[in-house]
């Protein structure tokens, strides 16, 4: 298994080396963020009423598709996870401070990938035989790619890579994994009990199980309840940790932004880091966060019910926002602030590092962090189990759905139980292979995000949504 583990390490590490996936990663973003007019910033308060208006409108969607908000929820429910908590502090332990840095970077350009991922998946979305919309990268790469062979490659390479995603990585084994450890380490914290991982796993996959059994519109329901409330259970935990430690943060900001050009120094059990490191380790965690760019985001988002791609696209602007600079960032300030990133007793860990960090200053954080590490894996993994059957239904059809659910849910026992860097590295390296084919397509498809944008903000807004079977 060590073997296995160092030699998944090596192909992750050269995958996500600054030149590689972080570069094209980066500069697709910034394609779109031009092509699109700077979308994320000029139009942040058409995002912010789009996104909160769902929060209150009470908005019914049509048969065969979702709301809006119930599709940033589904969205939102994949992509606030234990890479929020784990991801984090593992992109930390490996980058240093100045890996947070480039998770902000990756997330501001990220924000205009996620928005033409949301615009391309409305406007290219078919209907099934069945009635209900299907969307995603493999759709609007199959036909939206004027050249027919390059279309149906590139799809079914995302389908294919996206279901293994789904599967082994970070939407999947990685988040039971995170559940699993900050649940032991909350009993061995408060109660003095060592409880086994595979404890916390059985729970977790009995939950995921009985809420997979309900499809789409069950997923979508439980996420537009789950989402805003342990989203902000963990925010205001975290705020009040920073609150506390106020005093701490300028010299935290300037750790991150000094050490984003240059070497992390090795302090106490820290090793130290490089830049190409940290690069490295913040793009990567950032990406397994927010998830701008994989293309997983528009399986969910394609399907809602809206008249125009580019509402659906404002939406998806919000979704990164929430995770990353919101979220991640507060992730980012306990860690830094407890001091415990520098302890050696931490240096293999992840979610219980952020635990831990929280529980220097708030009594019975652990318990809060167990949970909310809970209900962000249990979100994230009822989202992803979603992306991956679409991905599995594109290449072989929709007769076998209940076969890959059962496969989905007996690996969420096995990521309960492994080793943290075998998993966190699966997850990463998967992650690179399915984003590529989708980056391909952004780019390719840039001008046809760049007309629907400038059409829908320019006030012609006369659009007719057509869903071929």
């Amino acid at each position: 298994m060590n073997v296995l583990t160092d030699w998944i390490l090596s192909i992750d590490a050269w995958v996500w080396q600054p030149f590689v996936m972080p570069l094209v990663l980066l500069i697709v973003g910034g394609i779109l963020t031009w092509r699109s007019g700077f979308v994320q910033i000029v139009h942040f308060r058409t995002s912010f009423r789009m996104a909160m208006g769902g929060l209150f409108g009470g908005r019914r969607a049509k048969e065969g598709t979702i709301t809006p908000f119930q599709a940033l929820s589904t969205a939102l429910a994949a992509t606030v996870g234990n890479g929020n908590i784990g991801g984090v502090a593992t992109a930390i332990l490996l980058g240093g401070p100045g890996a947070v840095f480039w998770m902000w970077v990756c997330a501001t350009v990220g924000m205009a990938t996620k928005f033409s991922e949301a615009v391309l998946g409305v406007h290219f979305r078919v209907k099934t035989a069945y009635g209900e919309r299907a969307s995603g990268p493999m759709y609007y790469i199959q036909r939206g790619v004027s050249n027919p062979r390059l279309g149906k490659g590139l799809a079914m390479a995302f389908a294919f890579f996206g279901m293994c995603a789904a599967l082994l990585g970070t939407g999947n084994m990685a988040q039971s994994n995170t559940v699993a450890r900050t649940f032991v380490g909350a009993v061995q914290t408060i109660g003095g009990v060592t409880v086994p991982t595979w404890v916390p796993g059985i729970l977790i996959t009995v939950a995921v199980g009985l809420v997979l059994l309900g499809g789409l519109q069950r997923i979508a329901k439980t996420s537009e309840k789950l989402v805003p409330a342990m989203i902000l259970l963990y925010v205001f935990s975290a705020l009040a940790f920073i609150v506390l430690n106020i005093g701490a943060l300028p010299d935290v900001l300037g750790h991150i932004v000094r050490e984003a050009f240059t070497p992390s120094a090795a302090v106490g059990g820290f090793a130290g880091a490089t830049v190409a490191q940290g690069i490295q380790a913040g793009v990567s965690r950032g990406v397994l966060s927010n998830e701008a760019g994989l293309g997983s985001a528009p399986i969910a988002h394609g399907v809602a019910d809206v008249k125009h791609p580019v509402e659906q696209g404002t939406v998806g602007v919000m979704e990164v926002f929430i995770d990353t600079i919101v979220v991640c960032t507060m992730t980012a300030f306990v860690i830094l602030e407890s001091g415990l990133w520098t302890d050696a007793a931490y240096q293999g860990a992840s979610g219980d590092l952020t635990a831990a960090a929280m529980g220097t200053v708030i009594p019975g954080a652990s318990i809060i962090v167990a949970i909310s590490s809970f209900l962000f894996g249990f979100s994230t993994l009822i989202g992803w189990c979603y992306y991956g059957e679409k991905c599995f239904e594109f290449m072989f059809g929709s007769s076998h759905i209940k076969f890959y659910r059962a496969v989905f849910t007996g690996l969420v026992m096995v990521g309960a139980v492994i080793s943290v860097p075998l998993v966190w590295a699966v997850g990463t390296l998967l992650n690179g292979f399915m984003a590529l084919p989708n980056l391909i397509g952004l780019f390719v498809l840039s001008g046809t995000v760049a007309k629907l944008t400038k059409d829908y903000f320019s006030g012609r807004m006369e659009y007719a949504l057509h869903e071929d079977h």
